[in-house]
């Protein structure tokens, strides 16, 4: 108990801890939607596309959270325009824009030698450097995630399972698609500080990903999502106090791994039972 009482009593776990917390809140929410229309891709080019806007905001000295939310605007817009008004598939305009604003985020991390450390936290997080302002900042973002996941639930959910038929029902599922982008673009802009852009994906993905092994039911899988992504967040930040591993980089570790350790016990589990089954049938 001493060991996991003393990693959060100094007040730069304590805040590392709730900042990563609220992160989880919105990366599962939104991150449930992506996992179950099979969008990780766009996740992982979006997580990567929000770099030319941190960069900007480094060298030209504004706020890294406005830069990043302009990035990801602007690269979600343009997947939206080339899918759409283009005959690309998305997952070439989104492939085509993934490189575009990596190479461009790169070249501009390049002019800003003077700037390499605060940029290199930017990108792979500095969870324990989660100020108080930052956490405003996430929990402001998180209440729009919840609001917007709770009053479009049925248009996200149309849109999931049956687009024809969410666009029958008047559900107007390219708005849903605009408004779940703009979600997404939002809950990155809220974790990159605490994990990282570049790490964010984990928490996007592990969590809901590892949830929709054990349920079926969208809700229920939002509630299972975060709660693996919370024992990921503890966990994550024990590890990192204790033997100063990477914090962003382990909480992403963590989330990945839960996928696979829950992917085994359930072939385990259905190897056990397929015997079982062919015994009362014969």
């Amino acid at each position: 108990m001493e060991w996991l009482i003393d990693a959060f009593e100094p007040a730069f776990m304590q805040r590392a801890l709730i900042g990563s917390l609220v992160a989880v809140v919105a990366t599962s929410l939104v991150g449930t939607w992506v996992v179950l229309r099979g969008l990780a891709f766009l996740g992982d080019a979006l997580a990567h596309g929000v770099i030319p806007g941190i960069a900007l905001a480094v060298l030209w000295g504004f706020s890294p959270i406005i830069g990043a939310f302009v990035a990801a605007a602007v690269m979600g817009g343009l997947v939206s325009v080339v899918s759409n008004r283009t005959s690309v598939r998305e997952d070439t305009a989104i492939g085509l824009l993934f490189v575009g604003m990596l190479s461009l985020g790169i070249v501009i991390v390049s002019q800003a030698r003077s700037f390499s450390t605060e940029v290199t936290a930017l990108l792979f997080g500095d969870v324990l450097g989660v100020s108080a302002a930052d956490i405003q900042s996430q929990a402001i973002a998180a209440v729009v995630v919840v609001v917007t996941t709770i009053v479009l639930y049925r248009p996200f959910l149309a849109l999931t399972f049956n687009r024809d038929k969410a666009h029958t029902l008047g559900m107007r599922p390219q708005l849903a698609q605009t408004a779940l982008l703009a979600m997404l673009a939002l809950s990155i802009v809220a974790s990159f500080q605490a994990i990282g852009t570049l790490l964010v994906f984990g928490l996007l993905v592990g969590p809901p990903a590892t949830a929709s092994l054990m349920a079926r039911r969208v809700p229920v899988i939002m509630v299972v999502s975060m709660l693996w992504g919370s024992l990921a967040v503890v966990s994550g930040l024990l590890i990192s106090f204790h033997y100063g591993t990477a914090g962003g980089a382990t909480i992403a570790g963590f989330s990945v791994a839960q996928f696979f350790v829950v992917l085994a016990i359930s072939e385990v589990v259905d190897a056990m039972r397929q015997p079982t089954a062919s015994v009362a049938v014969g």
